[in-house]
């Protein structure tokens, strides 16, 4: 609504409004909304880019500037809104670096804090996810070795050990009736991971 508003305010007909809801916005790749408003920008077929803050459009200094530097070369204009923020403007273009740096900046510190929380939880042995490593499992609030999964690697050290290559190792963990954690055979990929992993312990 606010996009609608301020295109009808800066006398801007309003083409379309694209969103990469639920995805998140430290890097373009994989967000099929900027993607499409970046192919248009190429193509010429607009005149500006409305956002409502910055860090929607991207949380990285870099290629927040590589879209600015896109659109410029385009003729395409970035407006946001947030930040009051016009493109075409010397003093917008100036903006638009500084802001991009405080929103990298900001990504950077709640990165720093996550990590940091993550490292105390693993201190009180405390799991970090649901989902924790091959070799552990969860056991009320604790992270405890998971006695099937540590024979699952006793094993397939012992077969790599006997010269059996990824492929006849996962077909012999099948037969021999060893299942992941979701009770399904191991995969080729899974068993690969095994052993990169006891490799770099040892």
């Amino acid at each position: 609504s606010k996009i609608t508003t301020y295109a009808s305010l800066e006398d801007m007909e309003l083409v379309d409004i694209i969103g990469d809801e639920g995805l998140s916005g430290c890097s373009i790749k994989g967000r099929p909304g900027i993607t499409k408003i970046l192919d248009m920008v190429r193509e010429k077929t607009i005149q500006a880019v409305i956002i409502y803050k910055l860090d929607r459009l991207a949380r990285n200094t870099i290629e927040a500037l590589q879209v600015a530097t896109l659109m410029d070369r385009k003729g395409v204009a970035l407006h946001s809104i947030t930040e009051k923020l016009d493109t075409k403007s010397a003093m917008g273009r100036f903006f638009f670096t500084l802001m991009a740096s405080i929103a990298e900046m900001e990504r950077g510190i709640i990165s720093e804090r996550i990590q940091s929380a993550m490292e105390r939880k693993r201190e009180r042995g405390e799991p970090c996810s649901n989902n924790p490593p091959f070799g552990y499992k969860i056991v009320g609030k604790q992270v405890v070795p998971d006695i099937h999964e540590r024979r699952v690697e006793k094993r397939v050290i012992e077969l790599r050990q006997a010269g059996r290559t990824v492929w006849g190792i996962r077909d012999l963990l099948e037969e021999e009736g060893l299942l992941n954690r979701r009770g399904k055979p191991y995969g080729k990929t899974e068993v690969y991971r095994i052993i990169v992993r006891m490799r770099q312990a040892s």
